[in-house]
């Protein structure tokens, strides 16, 4: 019976003790009725914001979903006990990058309805992601042809 609690503690640290990846993040539902009253400027300007808080919370959010998988291997591998000193959950960071993700699709909803020239728009949370994402393993592949020279 023992065993069986360790085991079941266990898999609830690796389960829930870690932060989530950004990239694994749902956005959550915002009603484009809230910026139904918004002209194409207007829209610009508030996509640009929520891009540029975006690609601030991934950076953020990012380190820390990487710094506790670090932490949870070494944890398995040296010292289980440190297991319990992951910060876990995600957080009130992700609460506002799921938002955020939501408020970009409500506005991009009424620049299409509105019919806003979507060419001139900042970039989705998505593209965000694949451009940090891009020069996060550009910036890996630098650092290990430097290690080879």
């Amino acid at each position: 019976m023992n065993n069986k609690l360790c085991y079941i503690c266990g898999v609830s640290l690796l389960v829930f003790g870690c932060a989530s990846q950004p990239e694994e993040i749902q956005s959550t539902y915002v009603s484009p009725l809230t910026y139904r009253d918004y002209d194409c400027d207007q829209i610009a300007l508030e996509m640009d914001h929520v891009s540029r808080r975006t690609g601030e919370l991934y950076t953020q959010l990012k380190k820390k979903a990487d710094n506790d998988a670090a932490q949870m291997g070494v944890g398995l591998v040296l010292f289980w006990p440190t297991l319990f000193f992951l910060e876990g959950g995600d957080g009130p960071e992700a609460t506002e990058y799921a938002r955020l993700k939501g408020t970009y699709e409500a506005l991009h909803t009424n620049a299409v309805q509105r019919k806003c020239v979507l060419a001139s728009l900042p970039p989705s949370p998505q593209e965000i992601v694949e451009q940090k994402k891009l020069e996060e393993k550009t910036k890996k592949e630098s650092a290990e042809e430097s290690e080879n020279i």
